[in-house]
């Protein structure tokens, strides 16, 4: 048995976390001492294990939460469906990580299949479809904002412009508006109610294309992370002007971090 200090060492997990994985029946102790203090056993440290695998693909806690109290849970099978789109993510990292190669040395190369997540999107459908039902629609949405976003970032041929839905264009052009006034002046401070405005009503264009997503801090991390790849920094510094991607990370940074109620 560990007490939830040991365990909070352990995994990284703050003992703040792992309480509040207790009050909303996500991860329960194993035992309690007769003073109240909770202990955790092998058992509930590999389930800890399967909810932080289910996070790292960015679900949300409640659907995480519902997934594993399914009669039929088989969590063999959620390790090898995790390990899939764990692998394909790498896969996708890997060549987009080569075709950097190939541009840092100088090289002309026009290449946009880097970008593709057609796969990734497939296997995810799969696992929806094959073993968590509808938990996991909100990535449709998530595909429509990838594609919004490189095509405003990335100016795609003539091609790729004819290709995008009339829906990704929209979506496209209201993350634009967004970003733009979000990025009009960086000198204001980003915990200001109207950059904080911003940043809500830019999460909210993403629920809003999905009655499965939600503001919660995963996905925020997430487009914090992709703000800060230097790929897409030097695009959106190009885009909305010198700094503004660190600008756009530090706004998405205090919303996570003062909006804890709406992130769990």
């Amino acid at each position: 048995m560990r007490t939830i200090s040991q365990v909070a060492e352990l995994t990284g997990i703050s003992t703040r976390k792992l309480q509040y994985y207790d009050e909303i029946g996500l991860l329960k102790p194993s035992e309690l001492t007769e003073s109240g203090y909770r202990l955790y056993d092998d058992e509930a440290l590999q389930k800890l294990q399967q909810i932080l695998f289910f996070k790292e693909l960015g679900f949300k806690l409640k659907e995480i939460k519902e997934i594993l109290q399914k009669p039929d849970f088989d969590k063999i099978n959620a390790f090898k469906r995790q390990k899939e789109l764990l692998l394909l993510k790498r896969n996708r990292t890997d060549k987009l990580i080569q075709l950097l190669s190939r541009l840092e040395k100088g090289e002309q190369c026009m290449s946009f299949k880097e970008f593709d997540l057609s796969d990734y999107i497939t296997a995810l459908e799969d696992f929806k479809n094959n073993s968590t039902d509808d938990v996991i629609k909100h990535w449709g949405s998530i595909e429509k904002y990838t594609e919004a976003m490189k095509h405003n970032l990335e100016h795609f041929s003539e091609l790729m412009e004819t290709q995008l839905t009339e829906e990704v264009k929209e979506i496209g052009k209201q993350s634009d508006i967004l970003y733009g006034r979000l990025t009009t002046n960086l000198s204001e401070d980003v915990s200001s109610p109207k950059i904080q405005s911003i940043v809500h009503e830019l999460l909210r264009l993403i629920q809003e294309n999905s009655t499965s997503v939600s503001l919660d801090k995963p996905y925020i991390n997430v487009l914090i992370d992709t703000y800060s790849s230097d790929y897409i920094k030097n695009m959106t510094d190009n885009k909305y002007g010198e700094g503004a991607s660190d600008y756009i990370v530090k706004a998405f940074h205090y919303y996570s971090e003062n909006n804890a109620s709406e992130n769990n």
